[in-house]
């Protein structure tokens, strides 16, 4: 009698196997869609074995349903065989090759898929018709003729084909791959011959689900409630990273727009006649805002490079105007110390080198910075020497100081981010711990080298190779200046600069600032209205663009008059968004030039030596103006008139700029209504940013807070929150009108 035990007991963990494998989570692949098939498969085909060996036993009384059960296994016996073959053949040419394409494999795939499927749907027409027997003796009862040799005769095709298969990749499929293949052709022959001398003990279907559960153990299936886990800690890492650049970039403009107006203000005053301590405290302002400049640059740096997105821009450069600037910089840093600063170059150093230059001044200018800081007397050696073989000229730049020196047991710290050392003695020197962390990180980046030698308390040497290549041109074929004499001052011949911004601050400084160079300057709050100037004939020399304005940015501004017939205007961005790269991307975007606010005197001059021409003319001070009368009504109704003093130079410009907010807020206030009813938060979060920082100069602190949570909200699309608030930042905006127009006897 024929036994069923092997096919209950198979039945038994196949359904096991089943409920584990859809119960877990999987990855969405062609292994797993193929196995889903496998596994469904061979149920069926234990559920078909059974009932076969139940219907063959009362073959006399149910003829036909025995001839369609028997039928029906032996065509899920050749059904699990194709999906078997095609779980090979996929595997065979995805391991054929590294990082083949998802695509082609689907692709690969689905022929393979259709090929042995023409075959299966060949095999079940002539299935259907040949004649299935029985053959009953003492063995039992057994199925055979034509229908079951022709089933044997493609169960043979489908694993000669997998064999061969996986024999020709033998090399390129990993080993677990292989071993349901062999271990099916190892124990299928066993299960034959063991049913060739007893018919009784039916094993194929046993076999095939073996193979199944072992195939579990193979297949690429990891833990998919692990990899959504990690996914979702990576989305959330990478949310956090694009918060804090976004921070940063929106630290970057804060910071600097204030700054711009400090700065700026600062060096207008400097040129007033004003006493000799007033003088220096002004220069201590601007020194001040350098310092906190230097913090700002160097946390937008090491974000940038921890983002991996910090870029080595190589040119060609003259050598010895970059070093002899650097000499320069440190000099002037040196202040009232009593030290002695050296320098000495290797006169054989090409003139000529291709580099990123600007790295290279940030680097050594680190590193000059530093000696110079922890070094109270003595002196500070600056040394350049070189290695040239064929067209690469290896510069030695070495920094030895007699200052505090660094321990033995620091030095490995040198370089790490926000590392002070020996902070007890040193609290009072300024500094972030950024600069030897960024110097590093620059070298590594221009694939160079930094040894750090150091005796504690007695000094200590800074030495740097860097590769540059030589570029074999002499300086007048460069398309940059030789040295020059900084010290000469530049005058214009009177050219015409025009100025955007949407800031009205901004635009005084940038007047204030361009007063020294006999220049005729407009200035114009839109890029609508930059665009009109020239549609309208008007000439410029130069044209100095913001870049973050309402309705159209300084890039689509640029772009609209690049549009303009013979337009050819030199422009430069003029930004606070000043995160490293942008100079490189303002490029792009077809700009001339760049200047980072705050502005720096310097870099302004070198943008107008390049475009205007000189002249020996000197430009008359104007005038200073009148004081005010009285201004105890402002500070009465909680007006910062000090600060806002403080920040605008004089008394007569707090004035004027009063009268401009009251201009602005008029055309502002209904733009602002506007953008918030058609939900248009990004135009609304500008017209908040600029109406904060007008009240953050002007002293309205309440106003300027209330702005701040307005902008932080739009530029998260925070509808709900603007709606909420919004009567409560025009209610204080309105009050401070009214206090306003009533003090300039505007009511």
């Amino acid at each position: 009698m024929t036994s069923t035990f092997f096919q209950i007991c198979s039945l038994f963990y196949v359904v096991m196997l089943t409920l584990q494998y859809y119960s877990r989570k999987r990855i969405n692949n062609i292994e797993n869609k193929i196995y889903s098939c496998l596994i469904i498969n061979v149920l069926v085909e234990l559920i078909l074995d059974i009932l076969s060996i139940i219907t063959i036993r009362n073959a006399d009384k149910i003829p036909f349903l025995n001839q369609f059960v028997a039928k029906a296994y032996l065509a899920s016996l050749i059904s699990w065989l194709s999906f078997f073959t095609l779980y090979i053949l996929t595997i065979s040419i995805k391991h054929s090759k590294k990082d083949i394409d998802d695509n082609i494999l689907r692709e690969k795939a689905r022929l393979y898929a259709g090929v042995l499927g023409l075959i299966y749907a060949f095999y079940i027409v002539l299935l259907s018709i040949l004649e299935l027997q029985f053959v009953s003796n003492q063995n039992g009862i057994y199925s055979c003729g034509p229908a079951a040799e022709f089933s044997y005769a493609v169960a043979g095709l489908l694993i000669l084909i997998s064999v061969v298969n996986v024999l020709r990749r033998i090399k390129t499929i990993p080993r677990k791959k292989t071993i349901p293949v062999f271990i099916f052709v190892f124990v299928g022959l066993i299960a034959i011959t063991i049913q060739m001398s007893n018919p009784n003990i039916l094993l194929i279907s046993a076999v095939d689900a073996f193979i199944t559960f072992l195939m579990y153990f193979t297949i690429e299936n990891p833990d998919v409630k692990m990899i959504e886990a990690l996914n979702l800690a990576k989305d959330q890492a990478e949310k956090a990273n694009r918060a804090k650049t976004d921070f940063l970039s929106s630290m970057s403009h804060e910071i600097r727009t204030p700054l711009n107006a400090i700065v700026g203000f600062s060096q207008g005053l400097l040129e007033e006649d004003l006493p000799a301590d007033t003088k220096e405290e002004v220069k201590d302002i601007i020194d001040a805002s350098d310092s906190l400049l230097q913090i700002v640059n160097g946390i937008l740096d090491i974000s940038k490079i921890e983002a991996n997105k910090l870029e080595i821009v190589n040119t060609e450069y003259n050598f010895e105007k970059i070093f002899k600037e650097l000499v320069a910089l440190s000099k002037g840093r040196i202040g009232d110390k009593p030290l002695e600063f050296r320098y000495s170059c290797d006169k054989t150093i090409p003139p000529v080198l291709y580099g990123d230059y600007v790295r290279i001044k940030q680097i050594v200018l680190n590193l000059l910075t530093n000696a110079i800081k922890y070094t109270k007397q003595g002196y500070v050696d600056f040394t350049v020497n070189s290695v040239c073989k064929d067209d690469v000229c290896r510069l030695i730049i070495s920094v030895t100081d007699t200052g505090i020196g660094i321990k033995e047991e620091n030095i490995d710290k040198l370089f790490n981010k926000f590392e002070r050392l020996d902070l007890e003695k040193n609290i009072t020197i300024e500094g972030t711990g950024l600069g030897l962390a960024i110097t590093k990180k620059l070298i590594d980046f221009m694939h160079g080298n930094i040894v750090v030698q150091s005796k504690y308390g007695e000094g200590s040497k800074f030495t740097v190779a860097l590769d540059q290549r030589i570029i074999p041109k002499e300086l007048d074929e460069l398309n940059i200046p030789a040295i020059e004499d900084d010290n000469k001052p530049f005058v214009s011949n009177g050219g015409k600069i025009l100025v955007v911004d949407d800031n009205k601050i901004n635009l005084k400084v940038a007047a204030r600032l361009l007063r020294a160079y006999n220049v005729d300057v407009t200035l114009v709050t839109s890029g609508q209205e930059c665009i009109d100037e020239i549609l309208d004939g008007h000439k410029y020399d130069l044209i100095l663009l913001d870049d973050m304005m309402p309705k159209m940015t300084g890039v689509e501004t640029l772009l609209n008059l690049k549009k303009i017939i013979g337009f050819n205007t030199p422009t430069v961005a003029l930004t606070a968004n000043a995160i490293s790269g942008m100079k490189e991307k303002y490029l792009e975007n077809g700009f001339d030039g760049y200047l980072s606010k705050p502005i720096d005197k310097v870099e302004l001059e070198n943008i107008l030596r390049k475009y205007l021409t000189d002249m020996d003319t000197k430009t008359e001070v104007p005038p200073k103006e009148d004081k005010l009368e009285d201004i105890s009504y402002l500070k009465d109704n909680g007006i910062d008139v000090d600060a806002s003093i403080e920040l605008l130079g004089d008394k007569q410009t707090f004035l004027s700029t009063l009268n401009d907010f009251l201009e602005e807020t008029s055309e502002r206030l209904p733009k602002m209504e506007q953008y918030r009813k058609d939900n248009d938060m990004a135009n609304y979060a500008i017209l908040v940013h600029a109406m904060k920082s007008d009240a953050k100069y002007l002293g309205l602190t309440k106003l300027a807070e209330l702005s701040y949570n307005h902008e932080m909200a739009s530029k998260k699309n925070d509808k709900d929150y603007v709606d909420e608030h919004y009567s409560q930042l025009i209610d204080e905006l309105n009050h401070m009108i009214a206090i306003i127009k009533k003090y300039l006897g505007k009511e």
